[in-house]
Protein backbone atom coordinates (compact mmCIF):
# COMPACT_ATOMS: atom_id res chain seq x y z
CA UNK A 1 0.00 0.00 0.00
CA UNK A 2 1.21 3.63 -0.83
CA UNK A 3 0.63 6.69 1.19
CA UNK A 4 0.99 10.68 0.07
CA UNK A 5 1.01 13.31 1.81
CA UNK A 6 -0.36 16.47 0.82
CA UNK A 7 0.42 19.91 2.37
CA UNK A 8 -0.90 22.96 1.15
CA UNK A 9 -0.62 26.70 1.71
CA UNK A 10 1.57 29.45 0.97
CA UNK A 11 2.95 30.42 4.12
CA UNK A 12 4.78 27.01 3.64
CA UNK A 13 6.06 27.58 0.63
CA UNK A 14 7.40 31.00 1.13
CA UNK A 15 9.20 29.24 4.28
CA UNK A 16 6.94 31.53 7.20
CA UNK A 17 6.12 28.61 9.18
CA UNK A 18 8.12 25.03 9.67
CA UNK A 19 5.75 22.17 8.08
CA UNK A 20 5.86 19.52 10.96
CA UNK A 21 2.83 18.27 9.58
CA UNK A 22 3.94 16.15 6.93
CA UNK A 23 6.64 14.01 9.72
CA UNK A 24 3.67 14.16 12.11
CA UNK A 25 1.43 12.20 9.37
CA UNK A 26 4.18 9.96 8.07
CA UNK A 27 4.70 8.73 11.71
CA UNK A 28 0.80 8.52 12.71
CA UNK A 29 0.52 5.84 9.12
CA UNK A 30 3.71 3.89 10.37
CA UNK A 31 1.59 2.57 13.51
CA UNK A 32 -0.49 1.09 10.77
CA UNK A 33 2.38 -0.36 8.81
CA UNK A 34 2.02 2.25 6.22
CA UNK A 35 4.86 3.23 4.69
CA UNK A 36 4.37 7.00 3.35
CA UNK A 37 6.29 7.23 -0.58
CA UNK A 38 5.69 10.66 -1.70
CA UNK A 39 5.41 14.05 0.31
CA UNK A 40 4.22 17.30 -1.65
CA UNK A 41 3.84 20.56 -0.54
CA UNK A 42 1.57 23.83 -2.37
CA UNK A 43 0.41 26.53 -2.95
CA UNK A 44 -3.07 28.17 -1.98
CA UNK A 45 -3.28 28.01 -6.53
CA UNK A 46 -6.16 25.80 -8.19
CA UNK A 47 -3.77 24.63 -10.60
CA UNK A 48 -1.17 23.81 -8.28
CA UNK A 49 -3.53 21.96 -6.11
CA UNK A 50 -5.30 20.53 -9.13
CA UNK A 51 -2.39 19.08 -10.12
CA UNK A 52 -1.07 17.45 -6.62
CA UNK A 53 -4.28 15.61 -6.42
CA UNK A 54 -3.90 14.08 -10.36
CA UNK A 55 -0.56 12.97 -9.39
CA UNK A 56 -1.83 11.43 -6.02
CA UNK A 57 -4.39 10.02 -7.89
CA UNK A 58 -2.21 8.13 -10.31
CA UNK A 59 0.28 6.35 -7.78
CA UNK A 60 -1.19 6.43 -4.00
CA UNK A 61 -3.70 4.26 -2.31
CA UNK A 62 -3.99 6.46 0.67
CA UNK A 63 -3.38 10.71 0.44
CA UNK A 64 -3.52 12.82 3.54
CA UNK A 65 -4.11 16.41 2.87
CA UNK A 66 -3.94 19.02 5.26
CA UNK A 67 -4.46 22.42 4.97
CA UNK A 68 -6.97 24.60 3.06
CA UNK A 69 -10.06 24.20 5.64
CA UNK A 70 -10.33 27.40 6.80
CA UNK A 71 -12.93 30.10 6.40
CA UNK A 72 -10.84 32.42 3.89
CA UNK A 73 -10.62 33.16 0.35
CA UNK A 74 -7.47 31.14 0.05
CA UNK A 75 -8.89 28.37 1.95
CA UNK A 76 -9.86 26.64 -1.43
CA UNK A 77 -9.14 22.42 -0.93
CA UNK A 78 -12.72 21.44 -1.04
CA UNK A 79 -13.72 23.79 -4.28
CA UNK A 80 -10.64 21.91 -5.94
CA UNK A 81 -10.88 18.95 -4.45
CA UNK A 82 -14.64 18.79 -6.18
CA UNK A 83 -13.67 20.15 -9.12
CA UNK A 84 -10.63 18.05 -9.98
CA UNK A 85 -13.29 14.70 -9.59
CA UNK A 86 -16.26 16.79 -11.25
CA UNK A 87 -18.17 16.74 -8.23
CA UNK A 88 -20.66 19.72 -7.00
CA UNK A 89 -20.41 20.98 -3.44
CA UNK A 90 -23.23 19.96 -1.00
CA UNK A 91 -23.57 22.14 2.16
CA UNK A 92 -23.54 19.55 5.64
CA UNK A 93 -26.25 20.95 8.28
CA UNK A 94 -24.71 19.23 10.87
CA UNK A 95 -20.93 20.62 10.60
CA UNK A 96 -22.89 24.28 9.85
CA UNK A 97 -24.37 23.65 13.56
CA UNK A 98 -21.34 22.30 15.01
CA UNK A 99 -19.68 25.71 13.95
CA UNK A 100 -22.71 28.15 14.84
CA UNK A 101 -21.84 25.64 18.34
CA UNK A 102 -18.62 26.61 18.52
CA UNK A 103 -18.66 30.50 18.05
CA UNK A 104 -21.21 30.38 20.71
CA UNK A 105 -19.13 28.34 23.50
CA UNK A 106 -16.88 31.28 23.20
CA UNK A 107 -19.31 34.02 23.34
CA UNK A 108 -18.94 35.23 19.24
CA UNK A 109 -21.47 35.20 16.64
CA UNK A 110 -19.90 33.10 13.36
CA UNK A 111 -19.81 35.15 10.16
CA UNK A 112 -21.23 33.68 6.62
CA UNK A 113 -17.75 33.55 5.58
CA UNK A 114 -17.44 30.14 7.86
CA UNK A 115 -20.85 28.83 5.96
CA UNK A 116 -18.09 27.47 3.46
CA UNK A 117 -16.40 24.98 6.12
CA UNK A 118 -19.26 23.38 5.95
CA UNK A 119 -19.40 22.76 1.79
CA UNK A 120 -18.12 19.52 0.76
CA UNK A 121 -17.65 17.49 -2.87
CA UNK A 122 -20.86 15.40 -2.89
CA UNK A 123 -20.25 11.74 -1.38
CA UNK A 124 -17.68 12.86 0.89
CA UNK A 125 -17.70 11.28 4.31
CA UNK A 126 -17.58 14.32 6.81
CA UNK A 127 -14.91 13.82 9.79
CA UNK A 128 -15.40 15.60 12.85
CA UNK A 129 -13.30 18.22 14.18
CA UNK A 130 -14.12 19.12 18.28
CA UNK A 131 -11.81 21.31 18.72
CA UNK A 132 -12.00 23.89 15.97
CA UNK A 133 -14.45 25.03 12.75
CA UNK A 134 -12.82 22.92 9.98
CA UNK A 135 -14.11 19.73 9.66
CA UNK A 136 -12.42 17.54 7.53
CA UNK A 137 -13.81 14.48 4.83
CA UNK A 138 -12.47 11.59 3.21
CA UNK A 139 -13.47 10.90 -0.46
CA UNK A 140 -12.92 7.75 -2.16
CA UNK A 141 -11.70 8.00 -5.93
CA UNK A 142 -10.79 5.56 -8.43
CA UNK A 143 -9.65 2.78 -5.46
CA UNK A 144 -8.16 5.78 -3.87
CA UNK A 145 -8.82 7.84 -0.64
CA UNK A 146 -7.85 11.49 0.23
CA UNK A 147 -8.57 11.98 4.00
CA UNK A 148 -8.23 16.08 4.33
CA UNK A 149 -8.09 17.60 7.52
CA UNK A 150 -7.11 21.20 8.47
CA UNK A 151 -3.77 22.41 8.99
CA UNK A 152 -3.48 23.48 12.23
CA UNK A 153 -1.17 21.40 14.08
CA UNK A 154 -3.82 20.45 17.35
CA UNK A 155 -6.86 19.79 14.81
CA UNK A 156 -4.90 17.97 12.22
CA UNK A 157 -3.11 15.36 14.90
CA UNK A 158 -6.74 15.07 17.31
CA UNK A 159 -8.51 14.55 13.95
CA UNK A 160 -5.97 11.79 12.55
CA UNK A 161 -6.24 9.81 15.46
CA UNK A 162 -9.70 10.01 16.35
CA UNK A 163 -10.96 9.89 13.03
CA UNK A 164 -8.61 8.71 10.23
CA UNK A 165 -6.65 6.19 11.85
CA UNK A 166 -9.64 4.10 13.12
CA UNK A 167 -10.98 4.03 9.34
CA UNK A 168 -7.73 2.92 7.64
CA UNK A 169 -7.12 0.34 10.62
CA UNK A 170 -10.50 -1.03 9.62
CA UNK A 171 -10.36 -0.82 6.16
CA UNK A 172 -7.17 -2.66 6.15
CA UNK A 173 -8.64 -5.36 8.58
CA UNK A 174 -11.46 -5.79 5.88
CA UNK A 175 -11.23 -8.96 3.30
CA UNK A 176 -9.09 -8.18 0.85
CA UNK A 177 -7.58 -5.33 2.56
CA UNK A 178 -7.89 -1.75 1.91
CA UNK A 179 -7.77 -1.65 -1.73
CA UNK A 180 -8.54 -5.17 -2.61
CA UNK A 181 -4.67 -5.48 -2.54
CA UNK A 182 -3.32 -8.05 -5.34
CA UNK A 183 -0.45 -9.53 -2.73
CA UNK A 184 -1.13 -12.84 -0.67
CA UNK A 185 1.28 -11.68 1.60
CA UNK A 186 0.86 -8.34 3.35
CA UNK A 187 4.31 -6.82 4.77
CA UNK A 188 4.37 -5.50 8.33
CA UNK A 189 6.47 -2.16 8.51
CA UNK A 190 7.97 -1.47 12.45
CA UNK A 191 9.91 1.19 13.48
CA UNK A 192 11.43 2.34 16.67
CA UNK A 193 13.64 5.16 17.45
CA UNK A 194 16.40 5.27 20.12
CA UNK A 195 17.12 8.92 21.75
CA UNK A 196 20.77 9.82 22.32
CA UNK A 197 22.53 12.76 23.48
CA UNK A 198 26.43 13.10 24.01
CA UNK A 199 27.63 12.00 20.92
CA UNK A 200 27.64 13.42 17.40
CA UNK A 201 25.80 11.69 14.41
CA UNK A 202 29.31 10.67 12.62
CA UNK A 203 30.74 9.14 15.75
CA UNK A 204 27.71 7.15 16.56
CA UNK A 205 27.91 6.27 12.49
CA UNK A 206 31.45 5.19 13.67
CA UNK A 207 30.38 3.05 16.78
CA UNK A 208 27.37 1.21 14.69
CA UNK A 209 29.48 0.76 11.85
CA UNK A 210 28.74 -3.14 11.83
CA UNK A 211 25.36 -3.41 13.18
CA UNK A 212 21.91 -3.92 10.85
CA UNK A 213 24.04 -4.27 7.98
CA UNK A 214 22.46 -7.90 7.40
CA UNK A 215 19.59 -7.02 5.60
CA UNK A 216 17.79 -8.38 8.59
CA UNK A 217 16.77 -4.64 9.76
CA UNK A 218 17.65 -1.28 9.25
CA UNK A 219 19.73 1.75 10.89
CA UNK A 220 18.54 5.30 9.88
CA UNK A 221 19.78 8.41 11.71
CA UNK A 222 18.86 12.03 12.43
CA UNK A 223 20.08 14.92 14.67
CA UNK A 224 17.23 16.50 16.09
CA UNK A 225 19.43 19.12 18.12
CA UNK A 226 20.65 18.56 20.99
CA UNK A 227 19.81 15.13 20.54
CA UNK A 228 20.53 12.55 17.43
CA UNK A 229 17.77 9.98 16.59
CA UNK A 230 18.21 6.31 15.98
CA UNK A 231 15.74 4.97 14.06
CA UNK A 232 15.72 0.64 13.31
CA UNK A 233 13.18 -0.11 11.18
CA UNK A 234 12.31 -3.61 9.89
CA UNK A 235 9.81 -5.48 7.59
CA UNK A 236 8.26 -8.62 8.07
CA UNK A 237 5.04 -11.04 7.41
CA UNK A 238 3.74 -10.34 10.77
CA UNK A 239 4.10 -7.42 14.30
CA UNK A 240 5.72 -10.15 16.07
CA UNK A 241 8.48 -10.67 13.80
CA UNK A 242 9.07 -7.35 12.62
CA UNK A 243 9.49 -6.79 16.49
CA UNK A 244 11.92 -9.34 17.18
CA UNK A 245 14.22 -8.30 14.16
CA UNK A 246 14.27 -4.22 15.84
CA UNK A 247 14.86 -6.06 19.44
CA UNK A 248 17.58 -7.99 18.37
CA UNK A 249 19.10 -4.61 16.84
CA UNK A 250 18.06 -2.07 19.45
CA UNK A 251 20.02 -4.69 22.02
CA UNK A 252 23.48 -4.40 19.81
CA UNK A 253 22.83 -0.90 20.36
CA UNK A 254 22.64 -0.35 23.62
CA UNK A 255 25.10 -2.46 24.29
CA UNK A 256 27.20 -0.72 22.25
CA UNK A 257 26.49 2.83 23.49
CA UNK A 258 25.39 2.43 26.79
CA UNK A 259 23.93 5.04 28.73
CA UNK A 260 23.94 7.89 26.11
CA UNK A 261 20.89 6.41 25.03
CA UNK A 262 18.22 7.71 27.62
CA UNK A 263 15.04 7.18 25.86
CA UNK A 264 12.33 5.94 22.87
CA UNK A 265 10.54 7.56 20.23
CA UNK A 266 8.60 10.41 21.48
CA UNK A 267 10.50 11.15 25.12
CA UNK A 268 12.48 13.98 25.27
CA UNK A 269 14.96 14.38 28.00
CA UNK A 270 12.53 16.05 30.24
CA UNK A 271 9.96 13.69 30.12
CA UNK A 272 12.00 11.02 31.31
CA UNK A 273 13.54 12.59 34.07
CA UNK A 274 10.53 13.49 35.34
CA UNK A 275 9.41 9.51 35.55
CA UNK A 276 12.59 9.15 37.49
CA UNK A 277 12.53 11.69 40.12
CA UNK A 278 8.63 10.22 40.55
CA UNK A 279 9.94 6.43 40.61
CA UNK A 280 12.42 7.70 43.43
CA UNK A 281 10.22 10.29 45.24
CA UNK A 282 12.68 12.82 44.66
CA UNK A 283 12.51 17.11 43.83
CA UNK A 284 14.21 19.77 41.62
CA UNK A 285 14.62 23.54 41.66
CA UNK A 286 16.55 25.30 39.53
CA UNK A 287 18.44 28.03 39.34
CA UNK A 288 19.35 29.37 35.59
CA UNK A 289 21.66 32.60 34.75
CA UNK A 290 22.14 31.97 30.97
CA UNK A 291 19.43 29.44 30.02
CA UNK A 292 17.09 32.30 31.54
CA UNK A 293 14.21 29.74 32.76
CA UNK A 294 14.61 26.83 29.67
CA UNK A 295 14.77 24.18 31.92
CA UNK A 296 12.30 25.40 34.59
CA UNK A 297 10.10 25.86 31.34
CA UNK A 298 10.88 22.35 29.52
CA UNK A 299 10.55 20.64 32.85
CA UNK A 300 6.98 22.09 33.70
CA UNK A 301 5.93 21.11 30.20
CA UNK A 302 5.50 17.35 31.57
CA UNK A 303 2.26 16.79 33.11
CA UNK A 304 2.62 15.74 36.50
CA UNK A 305 5.75 18.08 37.16
CA UNK A 306 3.95 19.85 40.03
CA UNK A 307 5.33 16.18 41.88
CA UNK A 308 8.95 16.86 41.56
CA UNK A 309 9.66 19.94 40.37
CA UNK A 310 10.00 23.00 43.19
CA UNK A 311 10.57 25.86 41.60
CA UNK A 312 13.29 28.16 39.68
CA UNK A 313 15.20 31.28 40.21
CA UNK A 314 16.50 33.11 37.32
CA UNK A 315 19.23 35.12 38.62
CA UNK A 316 20.49 36.90 35.79
CA UNK A 317 22.03 40.20 37.53
CA UNK A 318 24.60 39.39 39.84
CA UNK A 319 22.04 41.45 43.16
CA UNK A 320 19.94 38.87 42.12
CA UNK A 321 22.78 36.02 42.36
CA UNK A 322 23.22 37.44 46.16
CA UNK A 323 19.84 38.04 47.17
CA UNK A 324 17.81 35.15 45.87
CA UNK A 325 20.57 32.14 45.63
CA UNK A 326 22.56 33.77 48.69
CA UNK A 327 25.68 33.54 46.07
CA UNK A 328 28.79 35.73 48.27
CA UNK A 329 29.34 38.88 46.99
CA UNK A 330 33.64 38.38 47.59
CA UNK A 331 32.71 35.18 45.08
CA UNK A 332 31.48 36.96 42.58
CA UNK A 333 33.97 39.62 43.08
CA UNK A 334 36.95 37.38 42.65
CA UNK A 335 35.68 35.03 39.98
CA UNK A 336 32.74 36.55 38.13
CA UNK A 337 29.47 35.44 37.34
CA UNK A 338 30.37 33.13 34.61
CA UNK A 339 32.59 30.70 36.95
CA UNK A 340 33.08 26.92 38.81
CA UNK A 341 32.38 28.48 41.75
CA UNK A 342 29.39 30.94 41.32
CA UNK A 343 27.89 27.94 39.46
CA UNK A 344 28.13 25.57 42.93
CA UNK A 345 27.04 28.54 45.12
CA UNK A 346 23.81 28.54 42.64
CA UNK A 347 23.34 24.70 42.65
CA UNK A 348 23.37 24.59 46.22
CA UNK A 349 21.40 28.17 46.90
CA UNK A 350 18.93 27.22 44.75
CA UNK A 351 18.69 23.30 46.29
CA UNK A 352 18.73 24.83 50.35
CA UNK A 353 16.24 27.56 49.47
CA UNK A 354 13.55 25.51 48.01
CA UNK A 355 14.19 22.03 50.37
CA UNK A 356 15.18 19.98 46.72
CA UNK A 357 17.04 16.51 46.38
CA UNK A 358 18.81 18.39 43.64
CA UNK A 359 19.46 21.86 42.58
CA UNK A 360 20.99 22.40 38.72
CA UNK A 361 22.83 25.81 37.91
CA UNK A 362 23.79 27.60 34.69
CA UNK A 363 26.24 30.22 33.97
CA UNK A 364 27.52 31.47 30.56
CA UNK A 365 27.75 33.40 28.05
CA UNK A 366 25.54 32.77 25.28
CA UNK A 367 26.78 35.87 22.89
CA UNK A 368 26.73 36.84 20.10
CA UNK A 369 28.91 38.87 22.29
CA UNK A 370 30.01 39.69 25.92
CA UNK A 371 33.18 37.29 25.51
CA UNK A 372 37.04 37.75 26.13
CA UNK A 373 40.03 36.21 25.73
CA UNK A 374 39.81 34.75 29.14
CA UNK A 375 36.00 33.65 29.09
CA UNK A 376 35.00 33.46 25.36
CA UNK A 377 31.19 33.58 23.79
CA UNK A 378 29.63 30.36 24.23
CA UNK A 379 31.49 29.38 27.70
CA UNK A 380 29.27 27.78 30.32
CA UNK A 381 29.13 26.50 33.93
CA UNK A 382 26.88 23.75 34.75
CA UNK A 383 26.27 22.73 38.46
CA UNK A 384 24.08 19.77 40.32
CA UNK A 385 24.01 19.81 43.89
CA UNK A 386 22.87 16.91 46.33
CA UNK A 387 22.77 16.81 50.16
CA UNK A 388 26.30 14.45 49.99
CA UNK A 389 27.89 16.38 46.78
CA UNK A 390 27.94 19.21 44.54
CA UNK A 391 29.57 18.84 40.94
CA UNK A 392 30.04 21.26 38.48
CA UNK A 393 31.99 21.55 34.83
CA UNK A 394 32.75 23.66 32.19
CA UNK A 395 32.18 23.88 28.28
CA UNK A 396 32.57 25.88 25.54
CA UNK A 397 29.41 25.39 23.22
CA UNK A 398 30.22 27.63 19.55
CA UNK A 399 26.59 28.00 18.97
CA UNK A 400 24.89 30.35 18.40
CA UNK A 401 22.24 31.81 21.09
CA UNK A 402 19.33 29.87 20.90
CA UNK A 403 21.24 26.65 20.81
CA UNK A 404 23.95 27.55 22.98
CA UNK A 405 20.93 27.66 25.67
CA UNK A 406 19.36 24.72 24.72
CA UNK A 407 22.35 22.65 24.43
CA UNK A 408 23.38 23.74 28.69
CA UNK A 409 19.58 22.98 29.55
CA UNK A 410 20.14 19.57 28.01
CA UNK A 411 23.23 19.16 29.83
CA UNK A 412 21.66 19.93 33.26
CA UNK A 413 18.80 17.84 32.67
CA UNK A 414 20.85 14.78 31.53
CA UNK A 415 23.05 15.35 34.77
CA UNK A 416 19.76 14.79 36.72
CA UNK A 417 19.19 11.72 34.74
CA UNK A 418 22.63 10.23 35.45
CA UNK A 419 22.36 11.11 39.55
CA UNK A 420 18.93 9.30 39.71
CA UNK A 421 20.49 6.15 37.94
CA UNK A 422 23.90 6.45 39.26
CA UNK A 423 25.54 7.18 36.16
CA UNK A 424 29.29 9.52 35.46
CA UNK A 425 28.12 13.12 34.93
CA UNK A 426 29.56 13.75 31.80
CA UNK A 427 28.98 16.26 29.01
CA UNK A 428 28.22 16.02 25.27
CA UNK A 429 31.77 15.03 23.70
CA UNK A 430 31.64 16.47 20.13
CA UNK A 431 30.65 20.13 21.14
CA UNK A 432 33.22 19.75 24.31
CA UNK A 433 36.19 21.79 24.01
CA UNK A 434 37.80 21.85 27.31
CA UNK A 435 37.23 20.05 30.79
CA UNK A 436 36.78 22.51 33.73
CA UNK A 437 35.24 21.46 37.40
CA UNK A 438 37.30 18.56 39.18
CA UNK A 439 35.70 15.33 39.64
CA UNK A 440 32.52 15.26 41.97
CA UNK A 441 33.57 16.10 45.66
CA UNK A 442 31.57 15.58 48.75
CA UNK A 443 30.95 19.58 49.30
CA UNK A 444 31.90 23.08 48.07
CA UNK A 445 36.02 23.52 48.55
Amino acid sequence: MKAEIITIGDEVLRGEIVDSNKATLAQRLLQLDIECHHQVSVRDDRDDMRDAFLRALGRSDVVLVSGGLGPTRDDITSEVMAETFGRNLFLHEDSLEQIRAFFARIGREMTDTNRKQALFPDAAEVLLNPIGTAPGFAVKEQGSVFYCMPGVPSELVQMMDEQVLPRLAEQLEAPGGMMKMKVKVRVRVRARILRTFGMGESTLESELVDIARDGDAQLAFRTTFPDNLLRVFARATSIAEADAKIERVAKAIRERLGDIIYGEDDEGLETIVGRLLVEQGRTLAVAESCTGGLIAERVTAVPGSSAYFLGGVVAYANSAKQTLLGVPEPLLAEHGAVSEPVARAMAEGVRERFGADFGVATTGISGPDGGTDEKPVGLVYVAIATASRTHADQFVFPLDRARHRMLTSQVGLDWVRRSLLGLELVGPSLLRRQAGGPPPTGTRS
